[in-house]
This record gives structure tokens, C-alpha cells and sequence, in this order.
């Protein structure tokens, strides 16, 4: 059993020093609680606006934002995962996402498969590695990020590979409220596995963010789930649900994906 935390707070554009003592005090809180891992919202330490970033921020801070996060997760013997830009080998920015362990260390990196929007698509390009899973305390764990979770595809490559916890950092806006309260959940059923949202809440570069965190359970059962406003939520994912959710109705085992691929063409 994992208590795993999601922060859900609002981050402020391009205040670095803000934004990881912000972080830093909710791994502060959730490490109280007894999480062994937080989640947090999508490009949090740097702020969501994309154009902002492309103009503003200085690549040369990057490596120092990742050495302040493993340095959160040491102090507080908490794992934790954050989402910041990064150089792409063409010298291109990818959205990526990492998950450290309690001492600090790069158990995972993942980069954003699909954009989401203009203003994404102007300044990043979208990464092509599928999910990879890795184990966290017991359990097979991936990642994706924000728009990716709103395609089956990407959540059925990290069930198939073994996950039975997807780890979302987002930055969903007003308007969608049906993703974390209809998408997330069928995700999570469909694919068998647990599912943990942490988004924005509050007012960055013109955008509303919705708020909403949720924590999905393999079954579809919502674990926990936020309101508007900024919040530390907490719930506890057991490592043998998805066994006994792919066990109750075998999903996963009764694909036919050489059928599916014949469809396409």
C-alpha cells in the first residue's frame, strides 16, 4: 500500500525561487502525512505559459531546478514527480516529466507525446518514446503527461508494458471539466490501472485552471478528488488492485490487436 499525494496549487510564471518553495512545503506537508510520493502539476516549477517560457527562460536553469527537486525529495524522504522543459537533441523543448525516489534519484523521465493547442505546438515539439515503467515502493509505475492521458492509446502502452500506477502531471483550464471527472476515470477502468491527475488551480498568463486532481482506482472507483482551489489531496493505492481488477474481467489478456491493426487498414 502507497499513500500518494497530488499537489494541486498555482504557480507563478517564470519565479523559479517561488514556485520550488512551494513545492517544497507540500512535500514538507505530505510527508507528514506519511505519502511516500507526490505528484506535481504540470511545468509547476517554472509556471504554465508556454510562450512566456520560450521568451523568458534561461535553458542554463534547468539543471539547477532539477538539483532543487531531488533536493526536496532527500530532505523529506519523499518520492516525488515534477514536469519542466527540456532540450531536445535538435535543440528543440520537449514537456517532460521525472519521477525521483526518496533519496533523489532519476527513477524515470518521460517526454509529452501529444500537445495540446497552439501555443504548445509553437514552442515545443512532442516526444515519441512510449511510457516506460519502472517499480515505485512495490508498484509498476509510469508516466504520462496532461493531454496524453485524453488517448486510450497512451494508457493502454503503459498498462501493456506493465503499470498498474500512471502518474499525470496537468494543466487543465475551465471548460473540460468531463477529463478528470468522466476521462480519468474510464482510463483508469479500461486500462486497469490507478491514475493520479495533479493540476493547477488559480489564474497563470491569462489561463483559469480547473483544479479538480483526482486519484482513480483501477476499478474506476474515485480514490480522492479536489476542489477549485489549492489543495494537498491524499489517498492510498494498493499495489494488488489492478491484479484483482485485470483478475475480475481480463481486459488487458483478451486484446486483439492484430484484429485492430487489420481495421486501420
Amino acid at each position: 500500500m502507497v499513500l500518494l499525494a497530488l499537489m494541486q496549487a498555482n504557480s507563478a510564471v517564470l519565479d523559479i525561487e517561488a514556485n520550488c518553495a512551494a513545492v517544497e512545503s507540500a512535500a514538507r506537508d505530505a510527508a507528514a502525512a506519511g505519502a511516500s510520493l507526490m505528484v506535481t502539476p504540470e511545468l509547476f516549477p517554472v509556471g504554465y505559459a508556454p510562450r512566456q517560457l520560450r521568451a523568458g527562460l534561461d535553458p542554463a536553469l534547468l539543471p539547477g531546478i532539477r538539483e532543487a527537486m531531488a533536493g526536496i525529495a532527500r530532505r523529506h524522504r519523499i518520492g516525488l514527480v515534477y514536469s519542466i522543459p527540456a532540450l531536445a537533441p535538435d535543440a528543440d523543448w520537449n514537456i517532460t516529466s521525472t519521477l525521483l525516489d526518496a533519496e533523489g534519484n532519476t527513477l524515470l523521465e518521460y517526454a509529452k507525446v501529444h500537445l495540446f493547442g497552439e501555443d504548445e505546438r509553437a514552442v515545443f515539439v512532442p516526444g515519441a518514446e512510449r511510457p516506460a515503467v519502472v517499480d515505485f515502493n512495490g508498484i509498476r509505475t509510469s508516466m504520462v503527461i496532461c493531454y496524453d492521458v485524453e488517448f486510450p492509446e497512451a494508457v493502454r502502452a503503459a498498462a501493456t508494458a506493465g503499470a498498474e500506477l500512471l502518474l499525470v502531471p496537468t494543466a487543465l483550464a475551465h471548460g473540460f471539466e468531463s477529463v478528470p471527472q468522466v476521462l480519468l476515470r474510464a482510463r483508469a477502468l479500461e486500462s486497469q490501472v490507478s491514475i493520479a491527475y495533479a493540476n493547477h488551480s488559480g489564474e497563470e498568463d491569462g489561463c483559469r485552471f480547473l483544479g479538480g486532481s483526482v486519484i482513480a482506482g483501477p476499478d474506476g472507483a474515485l480514490l480522492a478528488a479536489a476542489g477549485e482551489g489549492p489543495q494537498l489531496l491524499l489517498a492510498e493505492v494498493d499495489a494488488e488492485s489492478a491484479a484483482r481488477a485485470r483478475a475480475a474481467v481480463p481486459y488487458l489478456e483478451e486484446r486483439r490487436p492484430d484484429l485492430y491493426r487489420s481495421w486501420d487498414s
